[in-house]
């Protein structure tokens, strides 16, 4: 018998795969617990929509990351922080301070965890910080710590 799965099977494939099982296991097992419907032909047109659809959506998320990416490298954002003797940082800039100032000075909202920091900023001066925005496409953040 041909199911769609509802919900990833062990043995039998992903979530919104086409998979051919046994009879038994379809009608006792999958379908009473909604982990998988039988593909009859509204349920396979159900399908390609769905398919169609996140494809669809997947580029748009795709080109709205290439956008946020290339408005990245042309601003600035400039982050205060306090600091003692010797103009060193008392703790350092944080991913969070970054998506912050990021999201109040040019309303673009980026995850804090998406910020990669190679080494903690504990200084004043300019610093360029790497965002991954996702499918592969990353941008670069121009940041420049000053004093509060």
């Amino acid at each position: 018998m041909k199911v769609i799965l509802l919900q990833d099977v062990k043995g039998q494939g992903k979530k919104g795969e086409a998979a051919e099982v046994s009879d038994g296991y379809a009608r006792n097992y999958l379908i009473p617990r909604k982990l998988a419907v039988a593909a009859t032909s509204e349920n396979m047109n159900e399908l390609k929509q769905r398919e169609k659809a996140k494809a669809a959506q997947d580029e748009r998320d795709r080109a709205a990351a290439a956008a946020t990416a290339k408005r990245l490298e042309s601003i600035v954002v400039k982050v205060g922080a306090r600091a003692g003797e010797g103009g060193r940082l008392f703790g350092s800039i944080t991913s969070q301070e970054i998506a912050d100032a990021l999201a109040e000075q040019h309303g673009i909202a980026v995850e804090k965890n998406r910020i990669v920091q190679n080494d903690p900023i504990k200084a004043f001066g300019t610093f360029e910080v790497k965002v991954k925005l996702g499918f592969e496409i990353s941008g670069t953040i121009n940041l420049i710590v000053v004093e509060r």
